[in-house]
């Protein structure tokens, strides 16, 4: 997949409300499906610029159940992937019909997965940790500053941070 630009922009309260939104979209059609939606990634922590793209983890009953789900997903306008190179998640992505921009990404995982896990706490130790959120921030702008056209490498240049601040929000709620 080819990189394309990073388009940082200031939080925006209205992500969440759009998050709310969609959880409650994808609820209501695939309810028997799903136990929860979580907002996740940086649109979902107030004060840090993001690209303006919400990330969502919808946690399934069974991942293998949710994968005979997948026609009623792509009919809310979803492109499934699959795994998509990461083993037990099944990514989809939805795009603005008009301008192709992506929009939405769903992280879908079976319940107890540690992988909901780590991405909450990783939200939620930041929610508390403006210093830490803020050095988040300050990271980002670096990378996009480095990439400015090039998603993948800007990803790679926070990754050995995330890593590290994703293994002490583990320690801090108590999971590591």
């Amino acid at each position: 997949m080819p990189g394309f630009p990073v388009d940082l922009q200031p939080h925006d309260p209205a992500w969440a409300v759009a998050a709310q939104q969609e959880s409650a979209r994808l609820l209501e059609r695939l309810g028997s499906q799903i136990v929860a939606v979580h907002h996740i990634g940086s649109t979902s922590i107030p004060g840090i610029r993001a690209k303006p793209i919400l990330d969502l983890i919808p946690v399934v009953y069974d991942i293998a159940r949710f994968d005979e789900a997948r026609l009623a997903v792509e009919a809310l306008g979803y492109e499934w992937l699959g795994e998509y190179g990461l083993l037990g998640r099944r990514y989809c992505r939805l795009d603005d019909p008009v301008t192709g921009q992506r929009r939405i990404q769903l992280h879908c995982y079976q319940a107890g997965s540690p992988e909901i896990t780590r991405h909450l706490a990783f939200r939620d130790y930041l929610r508390r940790n403006m210093a830490v959120a803020g050095e988040y921030d300050r990271l980002k702008a670096r990378c996009r500053d480095l990439h400015p056209t090039d998603h993948l490498a800007y990803g790679d240049c926070k990754s050995d941070w995330i890593r590290r601040m994703e293994s002490e929000a583990l320690r801090a709620c108590g999971r590591a």
